[in-house]
Parts: C-alpha cells; structure tokens; sequence
C-alpha cells in the first residue's frame, strides 16, 4: 500500500481504484477532527456547533479517573488493565488515584463483606459529583460462589452502573464496561443544567 496524497487516502489495489478515507481527513485539519468528535457533518469547514451538554459529556467520558480499590482476585485483573498489553489510556481511564476525592469511577473489583460494605459506602460519598460505579465479577455482583453470610452484593451498599460477568473478569470485558460507562455518560442528559444548578 503506497500514499497517494497528504488527505489521508490509502490506494489499496496497484490501480488505486478502492480508495478510502480516513476518518479525520487531513492530518492538518483540527477542525474536522472536532466536528466529527462533537457530532457536526464533515462537509462543512471553519465552523464546530454542538450543544454545552454534548460538548462537557464528551470531556467527561474521555477522562474517567478510577479510584485504586481492589477487595480480591479481580484486582489483578483490573491492574492488567491498565498496564501496557490493554493500554486502558486509549479510553482516557490510566490515571488511577488513590484517593476518592480525586476520582470519579470506583470499580468494586472483589467480594464485599459485611464488614466492608460501611467502608465502601463511606468512600462513595467521598467521591465528587458525577461519579460511577463498576461491579467486577460474580463476587461484587452477587457474591459468587462465597453465598454465605459474610457476604453482600455490592447494589445493596451503593448503586451500580455496570456489572461485569466472571470469575475473574477478563481485561477486555473490563475494557468493554468503561465502553459501556462512556455511552451511558455520552448519552446523559441535562449536564448544563447540573453544572448551573439551574
């Protein structure tokens, strides 16, 4: 495959007849990149019109910053998440605190005690406004194989917004529910209106 110009077209056959478009256009063109990013056509140039709610659902969901929370086995899995082979900061999501003030995703990533649920409850109402909750694995979404009486389902300590199935979890399906998550928060309605607390 050899460039055939600066715009971003690839010639695939040696005739050149199958020619594609990159999705952002010319390398050069920021504006079309912010158009296309922020839901305006590709036709028009100069210009990004988009609404407030869209354009402050699209910053939040492209910079989750996850509490450090791990309870069990799961974690493990979590923590692969963000190392390099899943390179969890193609979705925004790498900067993962330590603190619950400074973060806005906690992922419950184990089983739940009956001794843990007022700690995580706690640490929840810690977290600053909007702030998301990812149950991983059967443990946290309905304690697993551990059903017994030491253990509680995570929705009965705080809401959940996504579960995610196995015992443990892949990374990818982890990867998945942040996909999940930046939908949800893309799709949130009324943002302006919260932020103004109109």
């Amino acid at each position: 495959m050899e460039r055939t110009e600066a715009k971003g077209v690839w010639a695939g056959t040696p005739g050149g007849a199958d020619r594609l478009d990159n999705l952002a256009g010319d390398p050069q063109s920021p504006p079309r990149i912010a158009r296309l990013a922020f839901g305006g056509s590709a036709e028009q140039e100069g210009v990004v019109l988009t609404t407030l709610d869209k354009a402050v659902n699209w910053v939040r969901k492209n910079s989750i910053w996850p509490m450090t929370f791990g309870l069990a086995c799961c974690a493990i899995e979590m923590m692969s998440m963000g190392a390099s082979r899943f390179d969890v900061a193609r979705f925004g999501a790498e900067v993962f605190r330590g603190s619950p003030r400074q973060s806005d995703l906690m992922i419950i990533a184990g089983r739940v005690s009956n001794k843990m649920a007022p700690i995580i409850r706690q640490l929840y109402q810690q977290m600053p406004e909007p702030k998301w909750v990812i149950s991983m694995g059967a443990c946290a979404t309905s304690t697993g194989v551990f059903n017994n009486y030491a253990l509680i389902p995570v929705n009965q300590a705080i809401p959940v917004d996504v579960y995610v199935p196995g015992c443990p979890p892949r990374p990818e399906q982890l990867i998945y529910a942040l996909m999940t998550l930046q939908k949800k928060i893309e799709r949130h309605p009324g943002t302006a209106r919260e932020i103004l607390n109109v």
